[in-house]
């Protein structure tokens, strides 16, 4: 899969020091489409950015497997018809993180469900919105001065996600 982008701290005007080891996390992500080719995004309520559903990949999951459990526990839904994006890579030198986000296209399987969201995501107020492709571009557009450090990572990792699929839908 081809990497579309690196992202770096430079990229916002950070500079926190860069440390000999970092911690490396590979995730998996999707821009899921509905009947209707709305995508589902998780809106972080309280720390006002909306981000693709996805995460990391855990033990010894194939990055398939880490994309259908996390769709069921973000957005609550089964996915189908899975196809390659591209990869975006992250250095987040504040948490010493490496991040690798393989990211994908696919289709809802079935019903709408309910999310089984972590603690951590209830406490970020996540819900989840159905919005087109271009107003989700649009709705990213206007969080790019987002102040959480997470979330600047995430809206800049999410924009460049959406921005290709837009070439190839």
């Amino acid at each position: 899969m081809e990497i579309l982008r690196t992202i770096r701290d430079s990229d916002f005007g950070l500079d926190f020091p860069v440390a000999a080891l970092e911690k490396e996390r590979r995730a998996a992500r999707a821009i899921v489409f509905d009947a209707d080719k709305k995508i589902a995004l998780l809106h972080a309520t309280k720390k006002h950015f909306h981000k693709l559903p996805g995460g990391g990949i855990e033990g010894e999951e194939s990055i398939q497997e880490a994309l259908e459990r996390e769709a069921m526990e973000e957005i609550g839904c089964k996915i189908k018809n899975v196809r390659e994006l591209g990869i975006v890579e992250e250095y987040r030198s504040k948490f010493n993180l490496h991040q690798l986000s393989y990211c994908f296209l696919a289709d809802l399987s079935g019903e709408k469900g309910t999310p089984h969201l972590e603690e951590s995501e209830i406490a970020d107020g996540f819900e989840t919105v159905w919005l087109s492709l271009d107003d989700a571009v649009k709705v990213l557009e206007a969080e790019a001065n987002v102040e959480d450090y997470e979330g600047k990572f995430i809206q800049m990792r999410d924009l460049i996600v959406l921005t290709e699929a837009q070439k190839k839908v």
